[in-house]
């Protein structure tokens, strides 16, 4: 994996902006350790800086990468992993074309030369990439079809200027660190989820999954190249089942394709314990050794443990057991409470955005821990988006909520606002027309009864929206540790295949996920295959409250705060010296109760101060 940035800018020489780029690709370090590079167009309008992290192909993948074809010159900089490469590069050849090394970058760049913007319908693998055409003084960009990998563009006069992070963009000058009304409705209300394609910031934007965009002197011009299709679902049970393991194990596979250490994620639940039987069997068949597997955990976790709907048991025993079964040298990385707060402000620097408090710093220290022995690991994200797994698939009221049903506490959380920005913001109403938008959007079949027809809109909301919320998590904890996460389960083919099974094969059995449980007899022990889902661990320790909520309160205490601009003190207050614990309903998704919600109100405070943040109408 890799960091990605560019300028644009048809009036402007870009030679004498080195400053700038380095200023901007900088930011990216992280996400690439082992390598630096920039790239200048001879017409001097563009520009590329590159941050690389090393896993296949060292001295053959370097960039920016240069090709000239036919008398033209185009270049290159990409930011992930093809899983289908030797698949390309095949076809490639048989057309004319000749490599130098085995990267996967090369392959990308000859397969946009030989079938320019057609190129991502033969792309498996999860990315974003420009490439500048000097010829047609255009550059083309795309991200992959489920939103893995992200970039972020802003257009500014005559410029253009593209990233992997916001804070890529704010390097530059021409982009501020501004909130209109959207901006503050999207911290405030939807945060830490995002409206698709909006990059928070006044007029800054993210490409949306499945979409390029070209730019030349014309303008801009964005497609969607890649959507879900309903239609009927012909398969019984059975052949259902095969497909689904079918498609689920080649993708592991494919992703097992490395020249560094490679290991997996396993909580001992249903999807990381799939992935990680697959791969110890694939470790096995090539003679590569044991495979490493890491779980988290928490300093006393266990003590402080409460069952909850949302919890409903432990992790460490189901670990133990697949760990065990499937031979793997196995690590558990335990964290405190003090690490937990501390990083919660790493955490907000890696996202350029308030997150998910402790959910995110705790996967942040977990990748920095396994970075230290392995660059590469296989993660079970998408699963509970993909079959079905969350609460609010199952519970009649959240079926039926008329609005996003991970975020059931709109009216509670705009009350924080103070009046003048509720009645500016108008926070319901803004969270209203979001939903409204993406169900416009849901691909709908026809003749669909009605509960039918609302369960496809529940699994369009979590795939255009809650689903990237954890991908954006992922992906920007594990790089700010400069380790590359892959995920098995945001796999197109198998999205689009398990898009279309109905509830009842989904739901096989009469049990969340049924149809993944049932693809996976025989490979996951039963004692995982029937356990009920548990999320990702988070801590119960109540002096993480303690932190959280004193943190808080010390905000509130500072009349220097900039929260103090939008918010209403008393309320906020009344709600910081509540004594709500780690358990109980939460704010977002299943994880984010009332300790992570005073973090992600006091992280709000250091984020509008450290990234120089104003408030415009």
């Amino acid at each position: 994996m890799c960091g990605i940035t560019g300028w644009i800018d048809w009036e402007k020489d870009l030679t004498q902006e080195h400053a700038v780029l380095q200023a901007m690709t900088r930011t990216l370090t992280d996400r690439g350790p082992d390598e630096e590079g920039y790239w200048w167009a001879d017409s001097k309008h563009a520009a590329f800086g590159h941050r690389r992290l090393v896993v296949v192909d060292p001295a053959g993948g370097r960039q920016p990468m240069s090709r000239q074809q036919n008398g033209r010159a185009y270049t290159l900089v990409y930011n992930g992993e093809l899983y289908n490469t030797e698949d390309i590069r095949r076809e490639l050849i048989a057309r004319g074309h000749s490599f130098r090394s085995h990267s996967d970058t090369e392959v990308l760049l000859a397969a946009y030369i030989e079938w320019e913007a057609d190129c991502v319908h033969k792309l498996n693998g999860i990315f974003a990439f420009a490439v500048w055409d000097e010829q047609r003084q255009q550059m083309f960009l795309a991200r992959d079809r489920l939103g893995v990998k992200p970039l972020f563009y802003a257009k500014r006069g005559t410029a253009f200027l593209f990233a992997s992070e916001l804070k890529a963009l704010l390097a530059n000058p021409l982009v501020k660190p501004v909130l209109s009304r959207e901006g503050l409705a999207e911290v405030f209300v939807l945060g830490p989820s995002r409206t698709p394609g909006h990059g928070v910031f006044h007029d800054v934007h993210e490409l949306r999954p499945g979409c390029h965009l070209t730019i030349s002197r014309e303008g801009v011009s964005i497609r969607r190249y890649w959507s879900l299709e309903s239609q009927p679902h012909e398969d019984d049970v059975e052949q259902t089942a095969a497909t689904v393991r079918q498609l689920l194990a080649d993708s592991i596979k494919r992703q097992l394709v490395s020249d560094v250490p490679i290991a997996t994620l396993l909580s001992g639940g249903l999807d990381s314990s799939a992935i990680t039987a697959v791969a110890a069997a694939v470790f096995q068949e090539e003679g590569r050794g044991a495979l490493h597997t890491y779980s988290i955990d928490y300093v006393n976790n266990a003590s402080h443990f409460q069952q909850s709907d949302f919890q409903p048991t432990d992790d460490a025993p189901f670990v133990r057991l697949i760990s065990e079964r499937f031979g793997t040298v196995h690590h558990t990385l335990e964290f405190d409470t003090p690490e937990l707060v501390s990083a919660l402000h790493t955490a907000l620097f890696a996202r350029d955005l308030p997150g998910m408090a402790d959910v995110d710093s705790s996967l942040y220290l977990f990748c920095r821990e396994i970075k230290k022995e392995t660059t590469v690991v296989l993660s079970g994200e998408c699963a509970d988006e993909m079959f079905g797994g969350y609460p609010w698939f199952h519970r009649e009221e959240l079926l039926g909520a008329n609005t996003f049903p991970w975020a059931q506490a709109t009216r509670e959380r705009a009350g924080w606002l103070s009046a003048e920005m509720r009645d500016w913001i108008r926070p319901e109403e803004y969270v209203a027309q979001r939903y409204e938008e993406t169900l416009d959007e849901v691909p709908r079949l026809p003749g669909e009864n009605p509960l039918a027809a609302r369960r496809r809109e529940l699994f369009y909301l979590n795939l255009t929206w809650f689903m990237n919320t954890l991908l954006d998590r992922k992906d920007r904890m594990s790089m700010k540790a400069s380790l590359e996460a892959r995920v098995p389960f945001c796999d197109h083919r198998l999205m689009q295949y398990v898009w279309n099974i109905p509830w009842e094969l989904k739901n096989w059995g009469n049990r969340e996920k049924g149809i993944l449980r049932k693809a996976l007899e025989g490979i996951v022990p039963e004692e995982v295959l029937y356990r009920k889902k548990s999320p990702y661990p988070k801590t119960h320790n109540p002096a993480y409250t303690k932190a959280t909520r004193s943190w808080l309160l010390n905000v509130l205490e500072d009349s220097s705060s900039p929260l103090h601009q939008v918010i209403d003190q008393t309320r906020v207050k009344a709600f910081a010296m509540s004594e709500a614990q780690a358990s109980g309903k939460p704010y977002f998704g299943q994880l984010m109760g009332s300790p992570q919600m005073f973090a992600y109100l006091a992280s709000i405070d250091l984020w509008m101060r450290e990234y120089n943040i104003t408030i415009s109408s």
